[in-house]
């Protein structure tokens, strides 16, 4: 594995990424500290944008990792499989935003915004321009061009921050602002604006178009993603299901702010999210790229083990300091910051199910994907359904854990059967030892201690674990040691 590379790539699409959303990251106090927790206005917001992932998934229906795998056989032309997957991709937006048009009231009654289908036209227009524009930068990743990759995210992001920061502490509070949910609507159209803008910049990439398209390639490709494409849906179901869910499940009022406050605590756990998807923007392609390497294995068992570590280092970095991050959200959503830990973890899982999927896909047997996220999903749901209405947003927490939980073991164990790679279990299990043992320390033997003192003894265990990746990195860990001397 070329790691400098790796390391170079991470850290360009980690700015996009991670630095990018942390500052669309930032508009969570602005809406929170403008949207009271019990206006249910913040639950409107995290409830489209679950239904805009859903069908972002659906849109795309696994055709960014296809382009990749396509473009990097020997036999297939990179420039007619892009032409293909852009066109293919684009037909499905087309005929998806035009249903949505026609049938657009009844739709709105349906998902519970009768008196606002607005909203739902608006976010049906800004998944189908996310979906189309997801090829084009999923050509910039297989091109291996960060930096105009990097450039095109922030042409959305400043903007959208500005209009926002504009709405919410600038403009006049006359009708228009009250009639669409005191400034919630105009989230929506803000995003549309600035997606519509990005669209500028991928002039070039829009000229693709120009390579054709081959029917047969087309089914090659289709068959290749429709298990892709359950994968994604049931990917997206374990990440927005509950947020979906929730307000169907505590009907009325209840249910929206419940949801409110769920999603905007949520927000605070999503650096492990932004962890997992720099990584996979930069490791996705290197391993597609090597795959006809023989270290290949090598490396998905290193990819894996730096990835729990340094997800494991960002988990205790968030709970240790969580009496500062918890001023993200305004004081009347901290009762949902109790989720945080278990969100964390369920992503750690994530993370882990997605460093393992790469067996089903070098191996083309991308039906296991869509077989074990089914069952993720699945368990994810029953949670929900059962304990939702009892437990309230603290089931939806412990469902996304239970689904990612099984779907980890789950490709773990077929994996090893399919196509086995030795992954370096006593290091990881290792790391995830340490990291328990100094968040129990945390919780429990330092609950009573005042806040400053506490957060100084946690600086020092924080230390202690990067001391561990340090060595870890550096091969000075005693079984690295004891590795070289039987070499």
């Amino acid at each position: 594995m070329n790691l400098k590379s790796l390391a170079k790539d991470t850290a360009i699409y980690g700015l996009s990424s991670i630095v990018g959303r942390f500052l669309n990251y930032l508009l969570v106090p602005l809406y929170t500290y403008r949207i009271a927790a019990e206006s249910g206005g913040y639950g409107i917001v995290t409830n489209l944008y679950a239904y805009t992932a859903l069908f972002m998934a659906l849109l795309t229906f696994g055709m960014e990792t296809t382009l990749f795998r396509f473009s990097n056989k020997e036999d297939e032309d990179p420039d007619k499989v892009y032409s293909t997957t852009l066109r293919l991709v684009g037909g499905v937006v087309l005929i998806f935003f035009g249903l949505v048009m026609v049938f657009l009231k009844p739709i709105a009654t349906s998902m519970g915004y009768a008196s606002h289908p607005e909203y739902v036209g608006c976010m049906a227009a800004i998944v189908s321009m996310d979906a189309f524009q997801a090829i084009m930068f999923s050509r910039l990743r297989q091109q291996h061009r960060p930096i105009k990759f990097m450039l095109l995210k922030f042409a959305f992001i400043i903007p959208n921050i500005l209009l926002n920061l504009y709405i919410f502490l600038l403009m006049p509070h006359g009708d228009l602002f009250v009639k669409y949910n005191y400034g919630v609507g105009l989230i929506f159209f803000s995003n549309f604006i600035c997606t519509a803008l990005v669209f500028l910049g991928f002039i070039p990439e829009l000229k693709g178009l120009k390579y054709g398209w081959d029917g047969t390639l087309a089914r090659r490709m289709l068959s290749y993603t429709w298990p892709l494409l359950l994968l994604s849906l049931v990917g997206i179901l374990n990440q927005v299901a509950d947020k979906i869910l929730l307000p169907k499940l505590i009907p009325g009022e209840e249910g929206i702010v419940q949801l409110g406050i769920y999603g905007a605590c949520v927000k605070i756990a999503m650096i492990m999210t932004l962890l997992t998807q720099a990584f996979r923007y930069a490791y996705e392609p290197i391993v597609f790229n090597g795959i006809k390497d023989k270290d290949s294995p090598d490396t998905l068992a290193q990819g894996m083990k730096y990835f729990v570590i340094f997800a494991l280092l960002a988990f205790l970095g968030v709970m240790f300091y969580m009496p500062i991050l918890r001023h993200f959200v305004e004081s009347g959503y901290w009762d949902g910051l109790q989720v945080i830990p278990i969100v964390m973890m369920a992503e750690i899982f994530m993370g882990i199910y997605f460093n393992l999927s790469f067996w089903y896909k070098l191996s083309d047997q991308t039906h296991w994907g869509a077989i074990i996220s089914a069952i993720g999903a699945a368990v994810m749901i029953a949670v929900n359904v059962i304990f939702v209405p009892r437990y309230g947003f603290i089931a939806c927490a412990w469902g996304g854990f239970a689904g990612y939980g099984t779907a980890m073991l789950l490709s773990y164990v077929i994996g090893q059967k399919k196509y086995p790679i030795t992954y370096p279990i006593r290091r990881i299990a290792f790391f995830f030892a340490i990291a328990a043992a100094m968040f129990c320390i945390s919780e429990m033997g330092l609950k009573d201690v005042p806040m400053w003192p506490r957060m100084a003894i946690e600086t020092v265990m924080l230390l202690l674990y990067c001391l561990l990746i340090f060595k870890e990195i550096t091969g000075a860990m005693p079984w690295n040691r004891q590795a070289i001397r039987k070499n």
